[in-house]
């Protein structure tokens, strides 16, 4: 399946002034990194956001977010946020924030 280039472009730009920022290839799709732990990605027109296991529940029971699935198993502690949940930056901007939140109360690697 290929990415939605449009919305890496996007995430990119919502992405600038984060800091220490990796991008790398992953899943058939793109992952950006902070201090080393995916906190984001974009798999499809979905963008995949980490949220860990305590915001799990209640992330996966907003508007437009499932469970991220790509093995036949929901990955607790992910979810992926449908095309309609973030088409405006602010909802965007808010699901950027909540990765980077997360990813930043994780070890480096």
């Amino acid at each position: 399946m290929a990415y939605d280039a449009g919305l890496v472009e996007r995430l990119r730009d919502a992405l600038s002034g984060q800091g220490e920022l990796i991008e790398k290839k992953m899943f058939g799709g793109v992952a950006f990194m902070v201090r080393g732990n995916m906190a984001w990605g974009v798999l499809g027109d979905g963008l995949i956001v980490r949220v860990g296991r305590e915001r799990y529940e209640e992330a996966v029971m907003e508007p437009h977010t499932k469970p991220l699935d790509i093995t036949g198993r929901p990955m607790t502690g992910w979810v992926v946020v449908e095309s309609l949940g973030h088409a405006s930056d602010d909802d965007l901007e808010r699901w950027v924030k909540e990765g980077v939140e997360f990813a930043l109360t994780l070890p480096a690697k």
